[in-house]
């Protein structure tokens, strides 16, 4: 029998390593004999970048880098096993979860730091880089990472703009031919899994701004500064960035990223899969696991479990979804290929304790799971 665990981290708790280890320990509980395949996943979010590197016995690396309120830090990315491809979160260098709540200011945050990660991966030689774009702490339209890559962003007197969407109001040319020519011979896989435009009532400004500490006054105030930002550059570079599915992502990354010579947004669970060869670990398997922290109607929009499902349906392999909880509207991942869904929590607890005994819970559900698997193949 063989067995494929592909799950996502349980944020804050355990990552998707630990959440795949921690299943197959309670499966092999009862299942002794199984073949269990660990296949840790993500979606483009925190964990891609430890996903790919263990699944592809790659290695990490460690950049000095500006983090989003211009404060030097130590930031990683992953270098995968075929040494030509460099996976990079927006999170590492960019990301919200670097500034204490009290600071945060999309006015003021800058991408800078993730460009300068990409420029470290450039110095490897890669010609292939996949950019995760979940949790930014920016709302800067990505001047910052282009900053970093050699783009100049000149204000009315030829000198350059402020960091952070503030400064997108000075904004009076821009240059892209000073960019690093090496970017012209890599191939971007950008992980979007939001389809938001640049600016508008469905904008990154009004749809994520207020999570990175936007006013509703700053809200207006960015997405005017971003819908700036895209008329200089449609008119100095005759690329129309506004209204691009996906431009809206990570604070309008997503539409810098698509001033880049190849670049490709995309799902971001797609993109993993598809590097990790998941089909090839799928191939002759009698059953998936997979899961999330939490399953709810979200998850049926693309995210890891039922992007996991999809592809197994593909080769009518039946999968189990396991989650630390059970939210509204999770049956709805029934319909994209899930059969069958479970909570690991035993019962009822509060938020700290569902976290800190993950593991166990885990390793139990599994168990249980494999007990019910077991009574099935015996009963044919």
């Amino acid at each position: 029998m063989k067995i494929v665990i592909a799950p996502d981290s349980f944020k804050e708790s355990l990552s998707a390593q630990g959440v795949a280890q921690a299943i197959r320990s309670g499966m092999q509980l009862v299942l002794k004999d199984a073949e269990f395949i660990l296949l840790p996943v993500a979606d483009g979010g925190e964990g891609t970048t430890d996903a790919l590197v263990a699944a592809t016995n790659g290695s990490f690396k460690q950049q000095l880098a500006t983090g989003p309120l211009s404060n030097p830090l130590m930031a990683s990315w992953g270098l995968l096993g075929n040494s030509n491809s460099a996976v990079i979160e927006t999170a590492a260098a960019s990301g919200l979860d670097l500034v204490v709540p009290e600071q945060r200011n999309p006015l003021l945050a800058t991408s800078y730091g993730t460009g300068e990660l990409i420029m470290a991966a450039l110095e490897h030689k890669v010609e292939h880089i996949i950019l995760g774009l979940g949790g930014s702490a920016t709302n800067d339209g990505g001047v910052g990472l282009l900053q970093a890559l050699g783009a100049k962003f000149l204000d009315a007197k030829g000198n350059n703009i402020s960091v952070g969407g503030a400064g997108l109001a000075q904004l009076a040319s821009v240059d892209l031919a000073s960019m690093d020519p090496r970017l012209a011979n890599v191939r971007f896989e950008v992980a979007c899994d939001v389809d938001n435009p640049l600016t508008g009532e469905r904008g990154a400004s009004a749809i994520f701004g207020p999570q990175k500490g936007a006013d509703k006054q700053m809200v207006a105030q960015l997405d005017k500064n971003l819908a700036h930002l895209a008329a200089i550059l449609k008119r100095d570079t005759g690329i129309d960035i506004s209204t691009a599915p996906g431009s809206g992502a990570a604070g309008g990354i997503g539409a810098a990223m698509l001033l880049m010579a190849q670049v490709e947004l995309k799902s971001g669970i797609d993109i993993v899969l598809d590097a990790v060869q998941f089909e090839s670990h799928i191939q002759g398997a009698d059953l998936v696991i997979t899961g999330e922290g939490q399953i709810d109607g979200q998850t049926a929009s693309g995210k890891t479990p039922v992007g996991v499902a999809r592809r197994a349906k593909l080769l009518n392999v039946p999968v189990i979804a396991v989650a630390g909880s059970l939210a509204a509207e999770a049956d709805k991942v029934r319909s994209a290929g899930i059969d069958a869904i479970f909570s690991v929590v035993p019962g009822v607890t509060d938020l700290p304790s569902a976290l800190r005994d993950a593991s166990d819970n885990l390793t139990k559900t599994a168990a249980n799971i494999a007990r019910i698997w077991q009574l099935a193949a015996n009963s044919k």
